[in-house]
């Protein structure tokens, strides 16, 4: 049976705690963590409603730069302006200069190649072999038979040859001249021989004078005249000769820009006698393919920009940069991108069959489009350049407005802002587990204080409860 002395007993341990098994130190951190527990929350949440925000962002964003490369990329593979294409691909080769739209048709006959001088020199043991010093003179001009004109307007060279300089040493020199002669030491049958060879064009011919250093002489047999060792020219220099739609023509060289309007031509072969053709590939086709895919490419983004902009869903509901894509995309349509073309001429992307639907999309008027390649093949066509204007330049302009990122209006600007105020929000984080460890230190230690003084009241209980038992046994 219980007696009055131990239920005393039993009272003073509850009061001190004996016997409770309360672990001070997960009592602590409970404590320190339901203290912040509210705030921690709070910025968790926000910092993931920015992670996701950032991510939408950088996504449109990403999509925007990708379809504007891609855009570039395929107008400069060039199909989607009118190739020019050559009847004989062996008289020469064309493409377009971009100065302006070709267009029509031209006859090229070539009946010359431009041409360069190639003079060799007399031959030598080896390449090593001595040649003595001085200089060289290079004196440019026109070389015709046996004599020699020279052009005033073109400055000769002069190359220094140093004392104990080789035939390799020699080509060196010329070629460190940089003077549009170039020189190499040619291993033949009689042995090794400098060749020289001039720039093309009739004017470009050269002569080579000698001046040589007393008791160093030997220079004097690579000097060169027209009208001294003729067997030494390989080839003289000569203009191109040629004929558009019949018109006799010149030129210093084989590259012939806007001979032919909007088309660089490159003469490679002659056909006297028997012009061939140049004209123009319809890239009405081409045209139409990346007209659908572009707007495929506008709908994908236009779906994400829908879906991010959602007023009930959406991480950019309110996003100041999306809603500014929003309107650029309603308005891409009907949007100028050909200022300087003519009246008739096609100047909008709408033009080119684009059309803007009530719910964002986009959508290719195949019609519409396939009027303005019959009607001006050559405006749609030069509404994919690389310049200014036209699709390229609208598309990527787009692109480029949304990375803008001092620009608070745009995707880049709204990134940067969220970004900021992550960071922010990573500081006041650090801040607050700062403030829950100092709470829960500081209760670890008030803690620690509790349990020494419920130690030294236990050691009073069981002196007292010594007593009492002893008091119990005398009564017995």
């Amino acid at each position: 049976m219980e007696t009055s002395a131990t239920t005393s007993r039993t009272s003073l341990v509850t009061a001190l705690g004996g016997g409770s098994g309360v672990d001070m130190v997960a009592l602590a951190n409970n404590l320190a963590e339901a203290q912040f527990a509210g705030r921690t929350e709070r910025i968790t949440t926000r910092s993931e409603a920015l992670d996701r925000q950032i991510s939408a962002a950088s996504d449109l964003k990403g999509m925007l730069l990708s379809l504007a490369t891609s855009l570039g990329d395929r107008v400069r593979q060039g199909d989607l302006s009118p190739q020019p294409r050559l009847a004989n691909s062996a008289v020469a080769s064309a493409q377009l200069s971009g100065t302006r739209p070709p267009s029509g048709t031209y006859s090229l006959e070539v009946t010359k190649l431009a041409a360069s001088q190639t003079l060799a020199s007399p031959a030598y043991g080896s390449a090593s072999a001595a040649t003595g010093s001085g200089s060289l003179t290079l004196r440019f001009g026109t070389v015709s038979g046996s004599s020699f004109t020279e052009d005033a307007g073109h400055a000769p060279a002069a190359i220094s040859i140093a004392s104990g300089a080789t035939l390799s040493d020699v080509a060196a020199a010329i070629n460190s001249a940089r003077s549009g002669v170039t020189a190499y030491v040619a291993q033949t049958t009689l042995g090794a021989q400098l060749v020289l060879k001039g720039q093309d064009g009739g004017a470009n011919g050269f002569v080579l004078e000698a001046s040589e250093t007393p008791g160093e002489e030997g220079l004097a047999a690579l000097a060169w005249t027209p009208a001294a060792e003729p067997d030494r020219l390989l080839a003289s220099a000569g203009n191109a000769a040629f004929k558009i739609d019949g018109l006799a023509m010149t030129s210093a060289g084989n590259t012939l820009a806007d001979i032919v309007p909007g088309v660089t031509l490159k003469l490679t072969g002659t056909n006297p006698g028997a012009p061939t053709l140049l004209g123009f590939d319809n890239p009405a086709e081409a045209i139409t393919t990346a007209m659908q895919d572009l707007t495929g490419a506008l709908n994908e983004i236009a779906s994400q920009l829908r879906a991010a902009t959602d007023p009930l869903t959406g991480d950019l509901a309110r996003d100041s940069g999306a809603q500014a894509l929003r309107r650029t995309f309603a308005g891409l349509a009907g949007s100028l991108v050909m200022p300087g073309a003519a009246a008739a001429a096609p100047r909008t992307l709408a033009d080119l069959g684009l059309s803007t639907q009530r719910d964002g999309s986009f959508a290719l008027d195949t019609r519409r489009l396939a009027a303005t390649l019959a009607a001006d093949p050559q405006g749609a066509a030069a509404m994919f350049t690389t310049g200014l204007y036209g699709v390229y330049a609208t598309i990527d302009g787009v692109s480029r407005s949304a990375a803008r990122a001092g620009d608070p209006g745009t995707l880049a600007g709204s990134i940067t802002r969220y970004s900021a105020q992550q960071s922010r929000l990573g500081k006041e984080q650090t801040r607050l587990a700062e403030q829950q460890e100092a709470l829960r230190a500081r209760m670890i230690k008030r803690f620690a204080a509790s349990e020494s003084r419920v130690g030294a009241s236990r050691s009073t209980l069981t002196f007292l409860q010594g007593q009492i038992d002893a008091w119990n046994a005398t009564r017995n």
